[in-house]
């Protein structure tokens, strides 16, 4: 009897829709938490008592009898090099044209406009916060005399948005729970080592990375909880449930 009523038509939706809003609800929570979170570390950063943190991480990295040399191999150099270009607005700007170009030929019109919006507004909120808060880049290599201000890390930030809008998104898509683990743990790994590369390059101080993942994770959790609402109703293609 039990089983009968939960293949039910009305209780299915009744279970969709509570289950939609509770996920909509605990994303608010999560992101307005991650956003308090931002605004704490940027008032440290502000007062200067982020500066012993920050200096003790980035000189973990460098050589203590010249900071412009990184310890470790050069095959490690070389690869944080090329993990921190992931994050890059150009590189981004490419993977995200291309999923979206692909989307919409498969007819899947409203999860590229809501990555596009997603990514777009992710780079509006980094480039006016630099803005704002102005911070010096580290002064540890060439490499720090960047155009853009180091609060909060935009390559921290922007690949948060994308990897993890576009993981949740793929994630909906997905036919299996398997797949769609991978696509949540392929994001959020991608957005961790892009991050991570911006310390250890010396481009950007720790709290910067810090505060653009905690800005970007919550951009993405609100962007991902608009993708569940219209999955509810039925705008997103829904995966599988195997």
């Amino acid at each position: 009897m039990f089983d009968e009523l939960r293949q039910s038509s009305p209780y299915r939706r009744i279970l969709g829709f509570v289950t939609g809003e509770a996920w909509l609800l605990a994303s608010i929570a999560v992101a307005s938490g991650l956003v308090l979170a931002f605004l704490s570390l940027a008032d440290e950063v502000t007062e200067g008592e982020t500066k012993a943190f920050d200096t003790a991480i980035l000189m973990m990295f460098r050589d203590p009898t010249n900071v412009e040399h990184l310890v470790g191999p050069m095959w490690l150099h070389e690869m944080a090099r090329d993990i921190t270009s992931l994050g890059s607005f150009s590189l981004l700007g490419l993977i995200v044209v291309g999923l979206c170009i692909y989307l919409v030929l498969c007819r899947l019109r409203a999860e590229a406009l809501l990555i596009i919006v997603s990514v777009l507004g992710g780079t509006t909120i980094s480039t006016l916060l630099k803005m704002g808060y102005n911070r010096p880049r580290p002064d540890l290599t060439t490499m720090s005399q960047q155009f853009t201000a180091s609060f909060p890390s935009g390559h921290a930030m922007l690949s948060a948005v994308t990897f993890l809008t576009v993981g949740a998104l793929l994630a909906r898509l997905a036919p299996t729970r398997v797949l769609r683990i991978y696509c949540y743990v392929l994001a959020i790994l991608l957005t961790l080592v892009v991050g991570s590369s911006r310390v250890y390059m010396g481009v950007h101080y720790p709290s910067d990375v810090l505060a653009g993942w905690c800005l970007g994770a919550a951009w993405a959790l609100l962007c991902s909880a608009v993708a569940a609402r219209l999955q509810q109703r039925g705008e997103i293609r829904q995966g599988g449930k195997a």
